[in-house]
């Protein structure tokens, strides 16, 4: 008796999923063949339940592990059930941070992947900002352009935090999304995972500050006059000079894993009030 060894494997993958991992493949296809977008609710409990003939255990086992992906939010109650939502960049970095949690990741490789794409982005950017996006550019900039030290610890932390923002500011008027989500995403990395060391002098934070807001101001006087290939050009300088600002400050990142109750923490401090964190560029 001959055996077909590929059906024999696939048969027994198939029979060691769970039918909770089964009926949310089967959502999942449900919100893609439905075109459903972030705010469109799924159908309620017992209709699931109907569709897949499945018990509510399963139904509910199937939604959390498509809220633990962070696909949809469930709510309790009458009126409860799924809502799809747009997976968090949080979420999305946690995930990624698990995984480069075990490759060996240097400030130089982030900084010769934020070198090839952000030139990109600033010069994508450009014919779409508006003059909202200016007067952000600008405040940012302002935020960075006075004496760390008059105003304490906490403002070195803001301004390093603006430093980023700046760069968020390009990314959210570059119309290619995944050239956005991209640079957004090794934004936040920076946020989160790049620390100096607590001996690193106040001046140095104070010349990385100072050169920040320089290159800023040409980056934003060349991107108001729509020069594209001034911006471009621009953008490659600092992305060569800030790693050397970064690794003259003793800057390393982070080999740890990102808890959930950080990401929830964050969630809930963004809603109140502006992050205090310490981030660097």
């Amino acid at each position: 008796m001959t055996i077909d060894r590929a059906k024999a494997g696939a048969a027994i993958e198939i029979k060691q999923q769970k039918r909770g991992d089964l009926v949310a493949e089967e959502i999942k296809r449900l919100i893609t063949e439905k075109d459903l977008k972030p705010g469109d609710r799924l159908p309620r409990e017992v209709e699931l339940q109907q569709l897949f003939s499945v018990s509510k255990s399963t139904i509910r086992e199937a939604l959390k592990s498509l809220e633990v992906q962070g696909l949809i939010k469930v709510t309790t109650g009458p009126s409860g059930g799924g809502m799809v939502v747009e997976v968090p960049l949080d979420r999305t970095l946690q995930l990624l941070q698990n995984y480069l949690f075990f490759k060996d990741v240097s400030i130089d490789d982030i900084y010769t992947v934020r070198k090839l794409l952000e030139p990109e982005l600033a010069a994508g950017a450009v014919p779409h900002l508006t003059e909202q996006d200016f007067e952000a550019l600008e405040a940012s900039i302002a935020c960075c352009d006075r004496p760390a030290s008059s105003h304490g610890g906490q403002d070195i932390v803001r301004q390093r935090q603006e430093d980023v923002n700046f760069h968020d500011i390009l990314a959210a008027a570059n119309p290619n999304p995944f050239l956005r989500f991209s640079c957004e995403l090794i934004n936040e990395m920076i946020r989160q995972l790049i620390e100096f060391r607590n001996d690193t002098p106040q001046v140095e934070h104070e010349r990385f500050g100072l050169a920040n807001v320089k290159i800023h101001k040409a980056i934003t006087k060349a991107a108001r006059e729509r020069d594209v290939e001034k911006v471009r050009e621009l953008m490659v300088i600092h992305m060569t000079e800030a790693p050397r600002y970064v690794k003259r400050m003793k800057g390393k990142l982070r080999g740890r894993l990102i808890l959930d109750s950080e990401i929830r923490r964050r969630v809930r401090a963004r809603s109140v009030a502006p992050v205090d964190e310490t981030d660097e560029e």
